[in-house]
């Protein structure tokens, strides 16, 4: 997009780009945060730092390949900071409390049933790389070769992460029921 390198129609480029792309990032990030208020506050971080390196984008990948790295970090980096704030916050035994699927299903703005909370509580189980493909193949059905170049990773790796992560969520499944 050559209207975002120029300083003149810079800040309409990028509000259009907003429009054209928030929704898209909000549904990547709260996959990952599971929150709506985190997700929120994920994406408007996204944003700003999309607005702050704009000058970056010189169009090697997509506009969307770059937004959702910039999301994709931004969401991970949240996690890490939530996992702190967890360990140190945990009780005696050091474990959390509450499961992930009963946070999602008390969240007024989760609008799943009881399975969709269950596969979210599965999915954020997995490791970290295991979670971002699952996440981006199952439910953005990007293909792998984005995949790839978001990543910076093989088809081939993403693929056996991709079904590792569904015989570890299918053993949830089988393990709950």
């Amino acid at each position: 997009m050559r209207q975002l390198a120029e300083p003149s129609t810079r800040r309409k480029a990028f509000e259009q780009m907003v429009t054209a792309y928030s929704e898209q990032i909000y549904w990547q990030v709260r996959r990952i945060v599971l929150s709506h208020d985190d997700a929120d506050d994920v994406v408007q971080n996204v944003l700003l730092k999309a607005w702050t390196h704009l000058d970056t984008f010189h169009g090697e990948s997509r506009l969307t390949t770059w937004l959702y790295r910039i999301a994709l970090n931004e969401s991970l980096d949240f996690m890490r900071k939530q996992k702190t704030r967890a360990t140190v916050s945990a009780d005696g035994d050091g474990a959390a409390t509450g499961s992930i699927a009963a946070t999602l299903m008390a969240d007024h703005y989760f609008d799943g049933d009881e399975t969709m909370a269950q596969l979210q509580e599965a999915i954020a189980g997995l490791p970290e790389t295991q979670r971002t493909v699952f996440n981006l193949r199952y439910f953005d059905e990007m293909k792998y070769s984005d995949i790839s170049q978001l990543l910076g990773t093989s088809e081939g790796a993403l693929k056996a992460s991709y079904h590792i992560a569904v015989k570890k969520i299918s053993a949830f499944f089988k393990r709950h029921d």
